[in-house]
């Protein structure tokens, strides 16, 4: 069932700022010329169209969430229309379920599994075709990242790699295993925007950046 929004159609996007790859988000949100937030308490969710919940560590973010009582303020949230997208770390704290261990948001109904690749080692960059994301393919980060086991039948697989599901949605939350925060490419949160019902600048700008792109706005954070 669609969720609409009663009154005016709020415009920003929202970066959970608790702890993880925040600035890079916000980085990549302000090339596609779209209004963002950093959200750290429950007073900044007011008029958020969608919220990216970023690659970190993620036992230390549920504790976080828990600790300033963000976790029933995103399902609110979540409730009235808010769109979520939660990659690497944030779609272990999106899923349903977490092989052996306790969820935390259980917002998208999947079992995920994390440090699927094993240690900070195994990280490792590929590149994919996601049809419903973009006709090219997109460049892959993957950093300690966790793998989708499964999902449930209202869940759309948007990227299945070998044995284990690397990208999925259903009508509310986007999940990615991976990062694309780390890269140049712009598509999948220019995707998110669009789920969002935002309207992101729409002509791909990925030359004009490097990985040092995002640290101007970490220093205007400190």
């Amino acid at each position: 069932m669609s969720v609409h929004f009663i009154g005016p159609q709020p415009e920003i996007v929202g970066v959970l700022d608790l702890q993880g790859g925040v600035h890079e988000h916000l980085e990549h949100l302000e090339r596609l010329e779209l209004p963002y937030r950093r959200v750290k308490e429950a007073k900044d969710f007011e008029n958020l169209a969608g919220l990216i919940l970023p690659g970190g560590e993620s036992t230390c973010l549920a504790r976080l969430l828990h600790i300033f009582g963000l976790v029933e303020a995103i399902g609110r949230h979540a409730g009235r229309g808010m769109k979520l997208w939660g990659t690497c770390a944030g779609a272990i704290l999106l899923a349903t379920q977490v092989a052996g261990e306790k969820n935390c948001l259980g917002l998208i109904d999947m079992q995920i599994e994390r440090n699927g690749f094993g240690s900070q080692l195994d990280s490792f960059h590929s590149e994919a075709l996601i049809e419903a994301v973009s006709p090219a393919p997109i460049p892959l980060t993957f950093i300690r990242a966790p793998k989708i086991r499964s999902v449930g039948k209202d869940v759309k697989v948007l990227l299945r790699i070998d044995d284990y599901i690397a990208a999925a949605e259903n009508d509310r939350v986007v999940v990615t295993v991976f990062h694309p925060e780390l890269t140049g490419c712009l598509a999948l949160h220019r995707y998110f925007a669009l789920k969002c019902g935002l309207h992101p600048r729409s002509e791909d700008v990925s030359e004009d950046w490097d990985t040092a792109s995002w640290m101007k706005l970490a220093r205007i954070a400190s």
